[in-house]
């Protein structure tokens, strides 16, 4: 396999080239070498692991577990190199501080280094150190670092005093957490094998750091509050020289006080916590430290919490909360609950249910306010967790929303447009509320690629879940004059069925003066010429346009009147030569798994289903011969990029298919690797993509994206899993978190933004509408209802409101497609190609399944229920599915 070379960014100065990133090394390779690591190391070891400290510096050279010493969990590998002034270890610390009525000054163990002095040791100290040799000498405190033993794990503690002559405010301490997530010059069975990721849950007390191996294997490495360590903040170590890039994503440190921060570059952001200080009287000590454990595998990690006696907090349907929705929260902890605060005032309520058997506290929570909302949980022995919730309207609303504003402020319709986008659905700029007409990354502009298709790609997905004659109607004109001849060659000859990178492009030679701004630059290699636009080589497209025409082939096969210009069986054709154009004439990237992948798939069942036994057979030969080269593979998920989480959801979806059942674990573990579950609407089930904010985001910087397409698209096999392995509650809560994440970002309003930013400075949406659509479509075709029985916590609906009621369990459905129901304790599956559920109820002495579809309306006059078991219906079975006349009233059915 090739080995990782970083794509030439020139988008923002915060990336770098591969040729930069090479001067980047090497200047950093050039400089005087200051950690002095020929004064060699010491060896430190727990029950839990096997720890190197330099000698001169004391910060950490190497951390292992125990049980596999070839494993690093920091950039040792990297240390001959980084070893200069400015490049952070595990072990330094980082403070601002600042006397009553001063300024804030900034202090860094990295900023200079020298050799600190050793202490003695004694009992659970492992090693110690005075650090104020590598400290400026003005800093009004002394700090001692720490290496502690207890119970077998690893405790890092910072002893701080004042030495000054007067009080001090410590506004800001942070602890660089240093752990290997450097791709660069790997090939991808070096990543999976020797680097990490790393998540964070940012809720003060209760926080932690997870580390996981990219294979998703353990053991995976948890760090946690002990002493004075809230996790208040998570900010980004900008100033660390090692090159960010699409291989690497940059260190953050774990923040217990942030204060200075907030006021001052943070300060037009709303922090995930309150931010606070630490104030120091005159020769007052103050110690903060942070302990690292190992849990066996990742789904183990709220166990591992519980046995080392940290809050854990399971949300239900998790920490998106619709508005319609009652959503429950479990907390389980060895102290009772004090109080709970929510804020703003009146965006939730919290009403306490019980304590089970269990141990664990249940509340039913719900939102009323739109927004942000935090919830903090103060326990008796003074231990506060915050908990951070999106409020949405309910998911029908928002979808409406998001259709409604697909096809009117980003219908774009301008009849002399020179590059023929008109009519479509354009990529939209929220911030000053116009239509992007012009961007120097031309495919944002040009309706192709992930970051130009997504508006268009959004709207028609929105159409499989519900249905707008009105907007269906301009999408079909849409179809008709941009998408067949204009995104898709449609002419008689070898490009038939072949998808532009782009329609818009800059070539000023063939365009009347006056066409480009000349407030765009496009001196950048993202201004492609015709030709560059033209070429049908880029795989990636051809899933947008074939899950257009799949889409509305489902909506003219299975509804009446909502679709007109063409037949059904037109756009289930196209969408076929669609999916075999992209093995013929974008073979090259072809072999790696596509965004939106699932759609190839999907439509072979429905060739199958229709009775197009050829056609279905050459596509099963393609897709068989791509799912075969993935076989041969160690880790069969590359793809354009060096490391991505894309390509993971197709090759699941066709390993799976084939029944290649070892390639599909090697993929679910690495998306569970990157796709984390905690009590944080931001991170649950965040599918890790950082860099695709150059490709279609206005803010272009190389940064953690909080919920970008992966999130919705990695749902999809999480939750495929989940359905053959239901005991399994860690793939629902994962999947479940990536599926609502999937629409947590979309405005009041109904825009849909790339995703949102995770640096404290801003926190918020993105304003470009970007490649928001991907994602959209695995909210689409993922969105279900799922039943389940869990024994810590009993009856739950994802995606219902659910009542118990004596031996049954009423479910009423709360998504915006209400067209799937999966009944996890006895393995069953409901679908609707066309109608709706209204509620299903299961009853659990007799097995019984109860189903009340929602009445009839002027296109759809007919249900069509698949379900995945022998069941036996007095009615006509279509093309698999029970036919069910609808009424206007609804209509219930059992099983």
């Amino acid at each position: 396999m090739k080995r990782i070379k970083i794509l030439a960014l020139m988008i923002c100065c915060s990336v770098v080239s591969n040729l930069q990133a090479q001067e980047y090394w090497d200047k950093i390779k050039a400089k005087k070498s200051t950690l002095e690591i020929d004064k060699g190391f010491t060896t430190l070891s727990t029950k839990s692991f096997e720890i190197k400290l330099l000698k001169s510096s004391q910060t950490v050279a190497s951390l292992s577990p125990v049980s596999d010493k070839t494993f690093d969990f920091t950039p040792g590998d990297r240390l001959a190199i980084r070893d200069k002034d400015g490049l952070y270890q595990l072990g330094d610390i980082n403070l601002r501080i600042k006397a009553v009525d001063a300024s804030w000054k900034s202090y860094s163990t990295a900023a200079k280094r020298a050799a600190v002095t050793a202490l003695s040791v004694s009992g659970n100290t492992l090693a110690a150190a005075d650090l104020s040799n590598t400290l400026p000498a003005d800093i009004p405190v002394t700090i001692k670092r720490f290496y502690e033993e207890k119970e077998g794990n690893l405790v890092v503690r910072f002893e701080i005093t004042n030495k000054s002559n007067a009080a001090v405010e410590i506004g800001a301490l942070g602890v660089p957490m240093i752990f290997n997530n450097i791709l660069e010059g790997k090939t991808l069975d070096e990543t999976h094998l020797h680097n990490v990721f790393f998540d964070p849950y940012i809720g003060k007390d209760a926080g932690y750091l997870e580390v996981k191996r990219l294979s998703g294997h353990g053991p995976a490495l948890l760090v946690l509050p002990e002493m004075n360590m809230p996790f208040e903040a998570y900010r980004p170590l900008l100033d660390d020289e090692t090159p960010r890039s699409i291989v690497f994503e940059g260190f953050h440190e774990w923040m217990p006080v942030s204060k200075a921060y907030a006021e001052q570059e943070w300060k037009k952001a709303e922090q995930w916590n309150s931010p606070t200080s630490v104030l120091l009287q005159v020769g007052e000590v103050k110690n903060f430290s942070l302990k690292l454990v190992l849990v066996n595998q990742i789904e183990n990690i709220q166990a591992g919490l519980i046995q080392n006696e940290r809050p854990a907090a399971v949300g239900v349907p998790g920490y998106v909360l619709p508005l319609d929705v009652n959503g429950q929260l479990f907390l389980k902890y060895k102290k009772a609950v004090k109080s709970l605060k929510i804020e703003p005032e009146g965006a939730l309520t919290i009403t306490q249910k019980s304590k089970d058997k269990n141990g664990y506290f249940q509340y039913e929570v719900q939102g009323k306010k739109w927004g942000r909302a935090r919830l903090t949980v103060t326990y008796e022995d003074g231990l506060e967790q915050t908990i951070n919730y999106k409020v949405i309207k309910s998911e029908t609303n928002t979808i409406a929303d998001f259709g409604h504003f697909l096809t009117t402020a980003q219908w774009f319709d301008e009849k002399n447009d020179p590059f023929h986008r008109n009519p479509s659905v354009i990529s939209y700029d929220y911030e000053t509320k116009k239509q992007v007409s012009q961007d120097s990354r031309v495919w944002i502009a040009g309706l192709s690629d992930e970051g130009g298709a997504g508006g268009w790609l959004g709207a028609v997905m929105k159409q499989l879940i519900d249905p707008n004659r009105e907007e269906i109607a301009k999408l079909e004109q849409f179809v008709d004059k941009t998408l067949w001849g204009g995104i898709q060659y449609n002419t008689a000859d070898t490009l038939k069925y072949g998808v532009k990178k782009s329609v818009f492009y800059y070539e000023p030679a063939l365009m009347p003066e006056g066409t480009y701004s000349k407030e765009v630059n496009y001196k950048t290699w993202a201004a492609w010429d015709k030709k560059g636009a033209d070429d049908p080589g880029r795989s990636y497209n051809y899933p947008h346009v074939a899950a257009a025409h799949w889409t509305m082939y489902r909506l003219a096969r299975y509804h009446d009147g909502l679709v007109t210009n063409h037949t059904w069986d037109w756009y289930l054709k196209n969408a076929y030569e669609t999916s075999i154009a992209m093995t013929t004439l974008a073979p090259y990237y072809a072999q790696f798994g596509q965004m939106e992948g699932t759609v190839f798939l999907l439509i072979l069942k429905d060739l199958k289903t229709e009775g197009y036994t050829e056609m279905a057979a050459n596509l099963e030969a393609k897709m068989k011969a791509r799912a075969d080269h993935w076989r041969t593979l160690n880790y069969p998920f590359g793809s354009e990029m060096p490391w991505d989480s894309t390509g993971q959801e197709e090759v699941y979806m066709w390993s799976d298919y084939f029944g290649y059942t070892d390639k599909a674990k090697v993929t679910l573990d690495a998306i569970l690797a990157y796709m984390p579950t905690m009590p944080h609407w931001a991170y649950n089930g965040n599918a890790r993509r950082y860099w695709d904010f150059l490709y279609g985001g206005k803010l272009s910087r190389v940064e953690r994206q909080i919920h970008h397409y992966g999130s919705a698209l990695n749902a999809i096999p999480v939750l495929e899993q989940y359905k053959k392995t239901p005991d399994d509650f860690h793939l629902l809560k994962v999947g479940y978190g990536g599926l609502l994440g999937g629409i947590s970002n979309i405005t009041q309003d109904g825009f849909g933004p790339a995703a949102f930013h995770s640096y404290p400075e801003t926190l918020q949406i993105d304003y470009l509408s970007g490649d928001y659509g991907s994602g959209f479509f695995g909210y689409a075709v993922n969105t279900a209802a799922f039943i389940t029985n869990e024994k810590e916590y009993g009856w739950l609906a994802f995606g219902g409101n659910l009542k118990e009621k004596g031996d049954e369990i009423e479910v009423e459905i709360t998504t915006a497609a209400k067209s799937k129901v999966f009944i996890s304790p006895i393995k069953t599956g409901l679908t609707l190609d066309a109608g709706t559920f209204k509620k299903v109820t299961y009853n659990t002495k007799t097995g019984a399944v109860t189903i009340t579809l929602n009445s009839k309306d002027n296109y759809t006059p007919n249900a069509y229920l698949r379900i995945d078991k022998d069941v036996k219906l007095p009615y006509e079975k279509v093309r698999g599915a029970y036919k069910i006349p609808l009424k206007n009233k609804p209509v219930q059915i059992k099983l």
